[in-house]
């Protein structure tokens, strides 16, 4: 109750009226000795009642999440529990991400969806198909999603186990890191590489496997992406500050729908050159490798050689066998057996 009393003399000093905001709301709720001091600091019977659709909601094109946490429902406070509306459209997915202070369990209101769960390093990947009426636990601190399977919306509710559960979405702090550290992880990529995979990665909700969306006639639009990591000095994109790298570290990644640049070996036909300077001009080829290109053309080339050979030999043997055919004469059955060398006896054919 002091704690109150000193907010409110605060909140009249600074001349500020009206309510005081949710933070300050937890704030006293936090510094309560006892849950009936707590009771008494939210002297409202609504205080006890949340209003999912009346707060902000987490959209992307594939769908919206709305959340009753300490920060938006004051009345959490030590009460170890939160819960998350989430609405998924057809083939919306719940992108990969984690709970970092947090065990989920989901109920499923209508439809279905597949869900996927990697608990930590050295465990086996979890996949289940949930329908409508059931419920799954997602470990806390788990990797996990789930996909709208369907062409229809579906609705699902989630309760949390503590009143600060906290959202990591994978792909999108992943890739916030400093750039030159995720190439190295994924195995050498360029700066350019790590930004332009980074400037396609869409906000959550996001539209869902391809599979799904060709079976639903939806096209993946242009979807928002404001949800990346916001950036600094320390994890700067290139471009962003004076920082540099390496040549070697800048080549720059085109996206699959991007038109292929012409490779600067196609009009001399060099392919031992193009060979040797493979690892320049893989992204030049549509993210294809000349190497891989001239390979694959050696292969087709010796196919057709093959098929021609063997076209030529079936028509060879054909003909050599119309040829027999036609240099074969017709015997009547009584007479197999019989010489046909001419001889004193009767013709077989003279009338009897």
């Amino acid at each position: 109750m002091i704690s109150s009393i000193l907010l409110a003399a605060a909140l009249a000093a600074t001349g500020v009226v009206g309510a005081p905001s949710p933070a300050d709301v937890v704030a006293q709720l936090k510094a309560a000795p006892a849950q009936a001091d707590r009771v008494k600091i939210l002297d409202k019977d609504s205080d006890f009642v949340f209003n999912f659709w009346n707060n902000t909601a987490v959209k992307g094109a594939g769908g919206e999440t709305i959340s009753a946490t300490v920060s938006n429902f004051p009345v959490l406070v030590n009460n170890g529990l939160s819960m998350t509306l989430g609405m998924l459209g057809p083939c919306g997915m719940n992108t990969p991400h984690t709970h970092p202070r947090a065990t989920e369990m989901l109920y499923l209101v209508n439809g279905s969806i597949t869900t996927g769960m990697i608990p930590e390093n050295g465990e086996r990947f979890i996949f289940n198909t949930v329908e409508a009426g059931s419920a799954q636990v997602f470990l806390q601190g788990s990797i996990h999603y789930q996909q709208n399977e369907g062409c229809d919306p579906i609705l699902f509710v989630a309760a949390l186990n503590s009143e600060d559960p906290g959202v990591l979405s994978a792909t999108q702090r992943y890739f916030g890191l400093p750039p030159d550290v995720v190439g190295a992880a994924l195995g050498g990529l360029g700066v350019e590489y790590v930004a332009g995979l980074e400037s396609m990665i869409p906000d959550n909700i996001a539209l869902g496997r391809q599979e799904c969306l060709d079976r639903c006639k939806i096209k993946r639009e242009n979807q928002p992406t404001k949800q990346r990591q916001s950036r600094d000095s320390n994890n700067a994109l290139p471009g962003m500050t004076s920082t540099t790298w390496p040549s070697s570290m800048t080549r720059r990644y085109q996206p699959p729908s991007a038109t292929p640049t012409a490779s600067k070996y196609s009009k001399t036909g060099n392919v031992a050159v193009a060979i040797s300077d493979d690892d320049h001009t893989v992204a030049a080829n549509g993210g294809i490798s000349n190497s891989v290109l001239i390979t694959l053309a050696v292969v087709v080339g010796v196919l057709a050689v093959g098929y021609v050979v063997i076209a030529v030999v079936w028509l060879v043997r054909r003909r050599r066998n119309d040829a027999k055919k036609a240099n074969r004469f017709y015997v009547r059955p009584e007479m197999t057996g019989r010489s046909l060398v001419p001889t004193d006896e009767p013709k077989y054919d003279t009338p009897q």
